[in-house]
């Protein structure tokens, strides 16, 4: 037998869709989106929509933002000659958070892994060493999550800017191997980055 309208079901199929949503959880959301206001639900709906329309990717770091260029890339008080390497937009945001950093940042949106089908041509790596390239970059922050795709990820980023007269540099203390960025307190990750060390010596 049946047990729900094909609309409802369709609900939970799509939010069972989202990380760390299971079909119970799933199934929780949908029964408490149908007893939200029309108004409520719209409102949900609309910001959706709108997210999806307005934001895109930065042109510089491809941090995500609803102009061409992002806060952080068109802050004139921030050091240029420093970029922090990310995986992704969340752990931009876990940085900032820290209040520690003010350089800027280049997010890869990714990381290396073969095991996904994932190569280097496939994430923002040649569009950070054509910033590196220019000139006018002192030092390169590989703040790149600590298990083993980040680290090839960051070991194949520092064998490309090796030839370039640049500092490079990893995030230190404190980060345990398989750790996330995101779910890591501020006060670790600002020892981490204060305590970064070089990979290779220019």
């Amino acid at each position: 037998m049946k047990l729900y309208s094909d609309s409802f079901e369709k609900l939970i199929n799509e939010l069972s869709r989202l990380p760390g949503i299971g079909p119970k959880t799933a199934q929780r959301l949908a029964f408490f989106i149908l007893k939200m206001q029309k108004e409520e639900a719209e409102s949900l709906a609309f910001a959706i929509q709108e997210v999806k329309n307005k934001i895109h990717y930065c042109k510089v770091c491809n941090n995500l933002t609803e102009s061409d260029i992002c806060n952080i890339c068109s802050d004139q008080n921030r050091n240029k000659e420093i970029i922090c390497v990310v995986e992704e937009p969340n752990d931009l945001i876990a940085i900032e958070k820290t209040r520690g950093f003010r350089g800027v940042y280049h997010i890869l949106l990714g990381r290396i892994s073969p095991m996904d089908g994932l190569g280097p041509e496939d994430i923002k790596i040649d569009s950070l060493v054509g910033k590196v390239k220019k000139g006018g970059i002192r030092e390169v922050i590989l703040a790149i999550n600590p298990n083993v795709e980040g680290e090839a990820t960051a070991l194949y980023i520092a064998k490309q800017l090796k030839p370039f007269s640049v500092k490079i540099t990893r995030l230190a203390h404190g980060l345990p191997m398989g750790a996330d960025l995101e779910y890591a307190d501020e006060v670790t990750l600002t020892r981490a980055m204060e305590g970064r060390s070089e990979m290779f010596s220019t």
